[in-house]
């Protein structure tokens, strides 16, 4: 008999792939759950304009943190609630917790090792106007829901 802690896990993943990725040093490594085909945002707002930030959401429960939990730092600004987690070795952002979905996690998919993805499709995100372009778009805020 499969124990019920399965059957719920084993259906939250089904038709998922697991991800691996990390940083560029290799100080921080994770895994996420997610679709083999990545629905990915380009936000034009100020920091992912200078950090070239493009990102999927995941909920929190299908992404797990392997390793360098020690070497993160996060940046702040304006509202605070985005939460921009960085290497502080290398500097690279791997993932964050964004501002849209602080119930879990943007993923770079430039971080992701090779071999899992099989298509990327982006979606431009006007996040000069964060509060209206998060009003009218109709998905955005459930992508951290399991």
């Amino acid at each position: 008999m499969i124990p019920r802690a399965l059957l719920c896990l084993s259906s939250e993943y089904r038709g998922l792939v697991k991800h691996t990725g990390g940083c560029h040093c290799g100080a921080v490594r994770f895994e996420v759950w997610a679709s083999a085909d990545l629905h990915v945002f380009n936000c034009n707002c100020s920091i992912c304009t200078k950090k070239q930030n493009r990102h999927f959401i995941v909920p929190a429960s299908r992404f797990k943190l392997l390793k360098g939990a020690d070497n993160l730092t996060t940046y702040t600004f304006n509202t605070h609630r985005a939460q921009h987690t960085f290497c502080k070795t290398c500097g690279v952002q791997s993932f964050y917790t964004p501002r849209s979905n602080p119930d879990g996690y943007g993923i770079a998919p430039h971080c992701l090792d090779d071999g899992t993805v099989q298509t990327i499709i982006t979606e431009d995100i006007n996040g000069k106007e964060w509060e209206k372009a998060v009003k009218e778009h109709k998905t955005i805020r459930d992508m951290s829901k399991p």
